[in-house]
């Protein structure tokens, strides 16, 4: 069967509240986003991550990224973080700014695998970063 997060086109399992761009209607599940494409639910996943960069103080290293993203009230959330930065080569400390593409691709390929027990083509999470971008 597949992952939620795939049918849904939201690989990151991003829970409704806001309203994307690219998002698909109508909406049957009634927990989490869902998108037209991989690509635009990708996105939205960085638009948020971009968002905890800008909070004060700034929320830029994996390791705080997924304590936001996977609170441990709902999730074991050190096994999480372990398991992205094994997965995507990364270093729980390391410092993530919104330009770097190759730090921030890897940091949502290994989420994604983590979120839907899968691999995500790592040139679709490309071009989502570019959209998130613009």
């Amino acid at each position: 069967m597949t992952a939620r997060g795939i049918r849904n086109n939201n690989p990151l399992n991003i829970r409704k509240g806001n309203n994307w761009q690219g998002e698909r209607h109508p909406q049957t599940d009634t927990a989490f986003e869902e998108f037209t494409s991989l690509e635009m639910g990708l996105r939205a996943g960085f638009i948020i991550i971009f968002n905890y960069m800008k909070k004060r103080p700034p929320i830029d290293t994996v390791s705080a990224i997924i304590s936001r993203w996977a609170p441990p009230t709902e999730n074991n959330t050190q096994s999480y973080i372990n398991t992205v930065c094994k997965f995507a080569s990364l270093e729980p400390n390391r410092k993530l700014k919104r330009t770097d593409k190759a730090g921030l691709c890897r940091l949502i390929w290994g989420m994604c695998y983590v979120e839907c027990g899968q691999s995500i083509s790592f040139g679709r999470i490309e071009n989502a970063y570019a959209l998130a971008i613009r």
